[in-house]
Parts: C-alpha cells; sequence; structure tokens
C-alpha cells in the first residue's frame, strides 16, 4: 500500500507539529502494510537529515507555493495512491483533490486552535479559505485530533459528527530526557545559580498571546516573599518578546525574568532541567508537547484548565490545572508545582512514543484497511 501525506513540516521542521508529523508518519512506515510514504513538506527550516525507511521525503515540495504545487501535481501525475492524509486544516482541499483522483479514502488532522474557529486564523485568509477548507472536510473519511476538546470545537464549528473523528494526544520520548542535574554553563550562561526557577517554553509571537506568559509574569510578585530567590526563564523567540520584556520591567520583575530566545531540540531536555516548575496556563492550546517534555524530565507543570492543556496533565493526574483567568488560582498553582519535589510521574506512560505508535497504526488499520 502506497499512502501519500501532505505535511506544513517534519524533518527539517521546528515545534510541536513538525515532531507530531514525523512521529505520526514514521509510525505509518512500520505498518505491515505499508510499502510506501509519500510525504509533501510546506516548509524546510533546517537541514532535514534522515529519514526512516518506507518514507519518501520530497524535500522539492518545500520551496514555496509554486514549488509546492508543482511537486503536488507530479505526484497526481504519477498516480498509485491508495490512501492520502491532510497533515493540516490549510492543506485539506489539496489532499481531497488528491484522494479524489486516486479514488482513495482519506482523513486529516487537527492539530489545535486553528480548528477552533475562523477566528483564530491569520487575517489574510479571508472567507474564501474557510469555504474551501469546509468543502474538503465534508468529504473525508475520518480526521484525527490531538485532544477531545479540539475535537468537540472543530466538530461544533464545521459541523462534521465527532464520533468520525479519533483523539491521538501527542507523545513524549522518555529516554531523550530523564531526570537530570542543572547544567553549570546554562546556569552561568542565564545568571540563575541558587535561584529557584520557573520556566516556559513556547513561541512568542504577538498573534499567539494566549501561552500564558502574561499570566505567569502576573503572579511571580505575590510569590517572591515566599521564594526570594524566585526566577522566571521564557525560551522562545518571536515578535511579542519585545512587549513581554516591557511588561516584565513594569512588574518590577526586571533583574528576575531571563529571554533565553530560540531553544535548539538537543538543548532542550538541559534546559527544561534549569526548572522547579514548568509554568503555561493558556488559553489556545490545543495539547502541548512542551508539558510532556517539561514532566518527562521530572519537572511538575502547571497547565490550564480553559484549554486543551489539562488532557496533557490527564486532568490533574500528573500536573497543576490553574483559571489563568483568576489570578489567585495562578498564583496557588505555581506555589503547588515549586514545592513539588522533582520526579517522572508514573502515568506519564499513557503518552508514550510506542502507544502513540500503535494508535496511529490502528488509524491506518480504521480508514484505509477496513474490516
Amino acid at each position: 500500500m502506497r499512502l501519500l501525506a501532505l505535511v506544513t513540516d517534519a524533518w527539517g521542521g521546528r515545534g510541536g507539529i513538525a515532531k507530531v508529523n514525523r512521529d505520526f508518519l514514521a509510525a505509518f512506515a512500520e505498518h505491515p502494510a505499508v510499502d510506501e510514504v509519500v510525504v509533501l513538506p510546506r516548509v524546510i527550516v533546517e537541514a532535514p537529515g534522515p529519514t526512516p525507511p518506507g518514507v519518501d521525503y520530497r524535500t522539492e515540495a518545500a520551496g514555496g507555493a509554486a514549488a509546492f504545487l508543482r511537486a503536488f501535481g507530479a505526484v497526481l501525475a504519477r498516480g498509485g495512491y491508495d490512501g492520502v492524509v491532510g497533515g493540516h486544516l490549510n492543506l485539506t482541499p489539496l489532499a481531497a483533490v488528491a484522494a479524489m483522483r486516486a479514488r482513495a479514502p482519506w482523513f486529516f488532522i487537527v492539530h489545535g486552535v486553528d480548528g477552533w474557529g475562523p477566528e483564530h486564523w491569520p487575517q489574510s485568509y479571508g472567507a474564501g479559505r474557510e469555504a474551501a477548507v469546509r468543502w474538503a472536510v465534508q468529504r473525508a473519511d475520518a480526521f484525527v485530533s490531538v485532544s477531545d476538546l479540539t475535537r468537540q470545537r472543530f466538530s461544533q464549528w464545521m459541523g462534521v459528527p465527532a464520533e468520525r473523528g479519533v483523539v491521538i494526544p501527542n507523545s513524549v520520548d522518555v529516554s531523550a530526557f530523564g531526570v537530570g542535574p542543572k547544567r553549570t554553563d546554562l546556569l552561568e550562561r542565564y545568571g540563575l545559580g541558587g535561584k529557584t526557577v520557573v520556566m516556559t517554553l513556547a513561541r512568542l509571537s504577538a498573534a499567539e498571546q494566549y501561552k500564558g506568559i502574561d499570566e505567569t509574569l502576573e503572579a511571580l510578585p505575590a510569590l517572591v516573599p515566599e521564594f526570594p530567590d524566585l526566577a522566571y526563564l521564557v525560551c522562545g523567540s518571536g515578535d511579542d518578546r519585545e512587549r513581554l520584556e516591557a511588561k516584565a520591567r513594569a512588574l518590577g520583575l526586571g533583574d528576575r525574568v531571563v529571554f533565553a530566545g530560540y531553544v535548539a531540540e538537543d538543548e532542550k531536555a538541559d534546559h527544561y532541567r534549569l526548572a522547579d516548575a514548568f509554568s503555561m496556563p493558556g488559553r489556545g492550546e490545543g495539547f502541548g508537547i512542551v508539558y510532556l517534555e517539561a514532566l518527562a524530565c521530572g519537572v511538575p507543570v502547571v497547565a490550564s484548565s480553559a484549554d486543551a492543556s489539562r488532557e496533557a496533565v490527564l486532568n490533574g493526574e500528573i500536573g497543576t490545572i490553574v483559571d489563568p483567568d483568576d489570578p489567585a488560582s495562578v498564583v496557588d498553582g505555581l506555589r503547588t508545582a515549586l514545592r513539588q519535589p522533582a520526579g517522572v510521574p508514573d502515568r506519564l506512560d499513557h503518552f508514550s512514543a510506542a502507544r502513540f505508535a500503535d494508535r496511529w497504526r490502528s488509524v491506518v488499520d480504521r480508514v484505509f484497511l477496513p474490516a
């Protein structure tokens, strides 16, 4: 069986969606019924490195819109696909066309806030984009959502039956993380030696001011009397950094907040290990791999009741849930996390890489190999 997958990015991409794509594509390639997975990535930002056996990664597709369409035309002309995957809502119209051309079943993936409604889309998209997506998703055989919250919100918005959706939460490879000492050179780099550290890792995007960084900043002054050596490490880059830096100064936290900028994948675990608590009590997470990564490093986590991050901490079983609209709740949650001992929770295995791969292979069985 040959599959065609249209994705935003995967190998050579950054962030949570790229990781999910790499992981599910690798799982597909390992399915005993799958001979080849042809992948068209929309974007590649760094060297992609090797891909798993059975994955034909068409890097030429990542040269801009025209290059992607040329690559898409080439795979359509070749044909012979037994199933199609639309790796993002934006790619569903093309995925639908490919499936119709191949007379093959197909499904698409809803990653998060983009599936909650057009109000979460860039203004440049316009009504035409929504109409095209609506046309496509009504024709899909199934969809996969990273959380039940996202599945329900997408269903309500698009009028697609929720039972057509399969929830597959993000995963974490615990072997790539783990509890460990705080790296001395990083403590020196950020001036965090002897500090009690709260950490967030997220895009600092002006269009995504829902990550919970503002709420964490606003909670810190109330915690300083109890934790006089308190510091806040904000990892990530983006066009909202200047505003956040100004806010930290306005709150009198200028000497307690460190903006680390972009953190490379091979340094993420060591940055998590600098933290005594990980905080991201936002309003727009469709799931959030970073919560799992922090937990895999033994760092207590503060998540939110207002988005799907509560599912990432199993509704409070493996993390603290706070109400981002209640400042006292955020303060209390941070206090709880900072007082917790480090340690990887046993229930984190619910999000193991092995379970993730099994869940995705079951989608192949359900959609492409129906009984």
